[in-house]
C-alpha cells in the first residue's frame, strides 16, 4: 500500500516539474535557449525523442547542427538517435547550432536529457519508442513525360509509409515544384499520400524535380524521415536540330583528289543527349549547278569531301549546296532543318602562259637607249591579276652582249622588250631573240614530255642612224564603236620628225592588221573601216584590236608604232543557251536547270528574262513551266506527268534591253537516275539505246541457279525420306529449314543447315502490307523482296530491324512498340512460296517472320 502513494508522489512531482518547465518555455526571455526532454536510458538507433519548437528562436535557419553524434535534428525540430545509446544516471546534454547564412546570425540552444523512471505507454503515444519502418518509406522511382497532354492533375505515384497502422498520418511535400519555383507544379493529398502533377512541364528548363515527402501524425508527431523524392521528367523530340551557321562557306582548290575534304558543317539538339532525339543524320539535299555530282557529306560528322578530282574553276568557280540534318538518326519521322552552303573554287596554276604569236619583227635605231621595242603578249584562263595568272618573261638566247631586257608590265600582263645598251649598225644589223615566259606561281600539273614554258622569237633590225621620224608615244590609242558601216573615217597613228616636230612630211603604212579591218591614209594616218567591226571576235582581248603602223620620212627612215583601236560595245547579241540538249531524269527529278550566255559586254548582258515561246493554249504551255533561279539561270519543269520521250521547247531569252534569241532546246524525259543512265535504257521511253546486264544481275542469276539446285536436292532428299517411312508432315516441320528471329541481341549473321538446306540471315528491315487478310512483308537489304506469308485475321504488322535490335511493330492505335510473334511454316507452304520466285535476281539470304 505505500507503494502507490509513493507512485503518486513521483508523479506529482513529475507533473510539477514538467508545468515548471513549461512556464519557462513560455514566458522566460530566453525560453529558446533551453529544452528539456524526458527519455528513458537506452534508445535504439533511429529512434524518435522529442521536437524542440525551432521557429521560437530563429524564423529562417539555413544550417542546423548537433553538438553530439548520437542525436540529429531535422528541419521540423525532430530530434532522432543516429546510434544505439545508454544514458548513465547523470544528466547528459547537448547543443543545437542554428545559423542564417543570409545575414549571418546564429543562435544556440542547450538541450538537457532527463531519464523516465517509468513512462505509461498509453500516455506517451507521441513519444513510443519505433523503428523507422525501411520498406514502406523508401525512395520511390518516379517519371513523367514533357509536354504532357494531361488530363490534369496527373497522378505521378502514391507516398505511404507503414506507420500509418499505428498512427493518422498526414503526408506533404516541400522543394522545387511545390514551394519553390515553378510553384504549385506538384500536389500530395494529404491523407492519400497521392502525388499529383497539375500541368505540363518543358524537359528543356527542368530536367528532375528532387522533393522532400513528410509523414506526420495530427499533432504534429514525425514518425518518418523525410523521404528524397525525385520526379524525372522524360524527354520527347520536341526541338528541330538547328545548324549553327545560316550559311556556311567553304573553299576548295579546284583539281584536288577524290576525298579532300571542303569543311564541316554542325547542328544542336536541346533534346535529351545520347538518345535518338539528339542522333543527328546530316546530307546533302541538293547542288547548283546539279551535275555532276561533286561533293558528298558523312551522315555523322557533317564533314563535306569531294567525290570527283573533275573541278575546275575555269568553268565553274563556285558551288551551292542544300544541306539537312535529321534527328532520330534520320529516320523520316524525325525533326529537320536545312541550310545552305557555298563553295568557292580556289585557282591554282593549272593552265601555261602562251605566246599569242610564235614569232615578232621589230627594230631599233643604233645608239639608241632605254626604249621599248616591242610588246608581246600572252594568253592565261587561270584567275587574272593572281600568281597563277601573272606572266614573267625572261631571254632565254640572242642577249649574250647584255643589249636588252624585258619585263612585265603589271597593268596588261604584257611582257616589253627594251633596249638598255646602245647597238652598232657597222658592227650588227639584225639581232634574234628567244624570250619564253611562266607564270609567278609554280605550275601545279605534272610537266612530263611536255615544256612549262612557252617561248617566241624576237627579230631585232637595227636601223643606221639617221633622224628618221620618231613614232612616240609607240602606243597610240583610239575608240571606235563596234559594227559601224564600213567606211567609216577615224584618226589613226601619228609619227613627227624630231627635227621640226611636224608630221606633214611623213607617209603611213599598216604592216599588221591581224583580220584586215582597216586601211590607212598614206598622208595623214587616218584610218578607214573596211569591214564591220566585231569585238566579240574570237582573237579580241578585252576589247583592243592592235595594228602595227608603219611612219616613214621622205628619205626612207622609218619607225614602227601600235595604233590600238578600243573598240565600244553594242548590244548585238542575243542570250544564247550553249546546252541545247537535256535530260531530265524522271524518276529522281521533274526539272532541270537552263543557263544563258551574252557574249556582250556586261552593260549590254544579264539579267536575263526566260519564257516559253508557243501559243497561250499549246501543248507547250500546258506541259512545261519556266522559273527564273538568277539572272543568268532558269529552271524548266514539266507538269500534267509527261509520258518518257523527246521534246521540243523553245525558250527565248532577253537581255536586259530587250535584245533575245529564241533557242529551241531537245528535252529529253528519261526513265533514269543520272544523265549517264539515260543512254542505256530501250524501248520508246527514251527512244533507243540497248540492253546491258551488270556484273550483279550475272550474279544474282548464278545465284538463283543454285538455290534452285539447292531447293530441288532437298525435295529429292525429303522424297527419298517419305519413301521410306511415311509420315505426315506435321506443321512445324518448317522450322527446321526457317529461322525465328525474334531477339533483341546484335544482328550478326549466322548459318543453319538441316536437311542439306542452308538458310542465311542477315539484318533486314521489313515492312507488312495487309492485303485482303494475307499479310505481305518486304525484306530490304539494298533491294526488295515480297514474301507472302502468315495468312491471318487481316493483321497490319511493320518490321523494323536495327543493328543489335530484334523485329517490333508499331502499333497505330497506341503509337508503341509491340513485340512481333514467331512464325511457322508448314512444308507446302514454304514449297509454294519458294517455287514462283525462283527468278528473282539479288537473293542472298531470308528470315522469314511472322508477324
Amino acid at each position: 500500500m505505500a507503494a502507490a502513494p509513493a507512485t503518486r508522489c513521483w508523479s506529482g512531482a513529475l507533473c510539477r516539474q514538467l508545468l515548471l518547465t513549461l512556464t519557462i518555455l513560455t514566458f522566460a526571455c530566453d525560453a529558446c535557449k533551453k529544452v528539456t526532454l524526458r527519455i528513458p536510458s537506452k534508445l535504439d538507433a533511429e529512434v524518435f525523442v522529442g521536437r524542440v519548437n525551432l521557429k521560437e528562436c530563429f524564423k529562417s535557419a539555413n544550417l542546423i547542427h548537433s553538438s553530439d553524434p548520437d542525436f540529429q535534428i531535422l528541419e521540423d525540430g525532430s530530434v532522432y538517435t543516429t546510434n544505439a545509446i545508454l544514458l548513465s544516471s547523470e544528466k547528459r546534454n547537448f547543443t543545437i547550432t542554428l545559423s542564417n547564412t543570409e545575414n549571418l546570425e546564429e543562435k544556440k540552444i542547450l538541450v538537457l536529457l532527463e531519464h523516465q523512471i517509468k513512462v505509461p505507454k498509453q500516455n506517451h503515444s507521441k513519444e513510443k519508442v519505433l523503428r523507422r519502418a525501411k520498406r514502406r518509406w523508401a525512395p520511390i522511382p518516379c517519371s513523367m513525360v514533357e509536354n504532357s497532354l494531361g488530363p490534369f492533375p496527373l497522378f505521378l505515384q502514391q507516398v505511404q509509409s507503414d506507420t500509418a497502422q499505428n498512427y493518422t498520418i498526414y503526408y506533404s511535400i516541400r522543394g522545387p515544384g511545390v514551394d519553390r519555383e515553378p510553384m504549385n507544379l506538384f500536389y500530395v493529398e494529404r491523407d492519400t499520400g497521392n502525388l499529383y502533377c497539375t500541368r505540363a512541364v518543358d524537359r528543356e528548363q527542368y530536367e528532375s524535380f528532387e522533393i522532400i515527402a513528410f509523414a506526420t501524425t495530427p499533432d504534429g508527431y514525425t514518425p518518418e524521415l523525410p523521404l528524397p523524392l525525385i520526379i524525372k521528367i522524360e524527354d520527347e523530340n520536341d526541338n528541330y536540330p538547328i545548324f549553327t551557321e545560316e550559311t556556311y562557306i567553304f573553299t576548295v582548290a579546284e583539281n584536288c583528289g577524290v576525298g579532300s575534304t571542303v569543311g564541316q558543317v554542325c547542328a544542336t539538339d536541346k533534346d535529351e543527349p545520347d538518345t535518338l532525339h539528339t542522333r543527328l543524320k546530316y546530307s546533302i539535299l541538293e547542288q547548283l549547278p546539279a551535275l555532276p555530282t561533286l561533293f558528298a557529306m558523312h551522315p555523322t560528322t557533317g564533314v563535306i569531301t569531294t567525290t570527283s578530282s573533275q573541278l575546275d574553276r575555269e568553268l565553274i568557280d563556285k558551288y551551292s549546296l542544300k544541306i539537312k540534318v535529321q534527328d532520330m538518326n534520320g529516320q523520316y519521322f524525325g525533326l529537320q532543318t536545312t541550310a545552305s552552303c557555298i563553295i568557292h573554287i580556289e585557282d591554282v596554276n593549272d593552265h601555261l602562259p602562251t605566246f599569242i604569236r610564235s614569232s615578232y619583227v621589230t627594230s631599233v635605231e643604233e645608239n639608241k637607249v632605254d626604249v621599248e621595242i616591242l610588246r608581246v603578249s600572252v594568253e592565261d584562263k587561270d584567275l587574272i591579276n593572281t600568281a597563277n595568272w601573272r606572266a614573267n618573261y625572261t631571254i632565254l638566247k640572242g642577249n649574250e652582249n647584255g643589249n636588252f631586257k624585258i619585263v612585265t608590265d603589271p597593268r596588261t600582263n604584257e611582257g616589253v622588250l627594251c633596249v638598255i645598251k646602245p647597238l652598232n649598225y657597222e658592227e650588227r644589223q639584225q639581232v634574234t631573240l628567244q624570250i619564253g615566259v611562266v607564270n609567278e606561281a609554280p605550275y601545279s600539273k605534272e610537266v612530263g614530255s611536255r615544256s612549262a614554258m612557252s617561248t617566241a622569237t624576237v627579230t631585232v633590225n637595227v636601223k643606221d642612224q639617221d633622224e628618221g621620224p620618231e613614232c612616240n608615244p609607240p602606243v597610240q590609242i583610239v575608240q571606235i564603236k563596234e559594227n559601224v558601216p564600213a567606211k567609216t573615217r577615224s584618226n589613226g597613228y601619228k609619227a613627227h620628225d624630231p627635227e621640226t616636230r611636224s608630221s606633214s612630211s611623213i607617209r603611213y603604212k599598216k604592216i599588221n592588221d591581224p583580220k584586215g579591218w582597216i586601211t590607212v591614209d598614206e598622208n595623214t594616218g587616218s584610218i578607214t573601216t573596211f569591214r564591220s567591226l566585231d569585238r566579240e571576235a574570237e582573237t579580241i582581248k578585252n576589247g583592243t584590236y592592235d595594228v602595227i603602223i608603219l611612219a616613214s620620212d621622205k628619205d626612207g627612215r622609218t619607225c614602227t608604232g601600235t595604233l590600238r583601236i578600243k573598240l565600244e560595245d553594242v548590244n548585238d547579241n542575243g542570250p544564247i543557251i550553249p546546252k541545247q540538249t537535256v535530260i531530265i531524269c524522271k524518276t529522281v527529278m521533274s526539272s532541270a536547270e537552263i543557263v544563258a550566255f551574252d557574249p556582250d559586254d556586261p552593260v549590254n548582258g544579264p539579267p536575263f528574262d526566260f519564257s516559253l515561246e508557243s501559243a497561250p493554249n499549246s501543248d507547250t504551255q500546258r506541259m512545261w513551266t519556266l522559273r527564273k533561279i538568277n539572272s543568268t539561270a532558269a529552271r524548266l519543269s514539266y507538269q500534267n506527268d509527261p509520258p518518257f520521250g523527246q521534246y521540243t521547247v523553245p525558250v527565248r531569252v532577253t537581255d536586259k534591253h530587250g535584245l533575245s534569241h529564241l533557242t529551241p532546246l531537245n528535252v529529253i524525259v528519261c526513265d533514269c537516275v543520272t544523265e549517264t543512265d539515260c543512254a542505256y535504257r530501250t524501248g520508246p521511253r527514251t527512244g533507243g539505246g540497248e540492253v546491258k546486264l551488270g556484273k550483279w544481275a550475272i550474279l544474282a542469276i548464278l545465284l538463283g541457279i543454285a538455290l534452285l539446285f539447292c531447293i530441288l536436292f532437298t525435295l529429292v532428299c525429303g522424297a527419298t525420306g517419305a519413301a521410306k517411312k511415311p509420315k505426315v508432315v506435321p506443321d512445324d516441320l518448317a522450322q527446321q529449314n526457317l529461322i525465328v528471329s525474334n531477339t533483341e541481341a546484335p544482328g550478326d549473321d549466322k548459318v543453319y543447315s538441316t536437311n542439306g538446306f542452308t538458310t542465311h540471315t542477315v539484318g533486314i528491315s521489313g515492312q507488312g502490307v495487309k492485303n485482303g487478310g494475307q499479310e505481305t512483308i518486304e525484306m530490304v537489304k539494298g533491294r526488295h523482296q515480297t514474301l507472302e506469308s502468315c495468312q491471318g485475321a487481316g493483321h497490319h504488322h511493320t518490321l523494323e530491324s536495327y543493328k543489335g535490335g530484334g523485329q517490333h511493330t508499331l502499333d497505330p492505335c497506341r503509337g508503341g512498340l509491340v513485340e512481333v510473334d514467331n512464325c511457322k511454316y508448314t512444308y507446302s507452304e514454304w514449297h509454294n512460296f519458294t517455287q514462283p520466285h525462283l527468278g528473282e535476281e539479288s537473293i542472298r539470304g531470308h528470315t522469314l517472320i511472322k508477324n
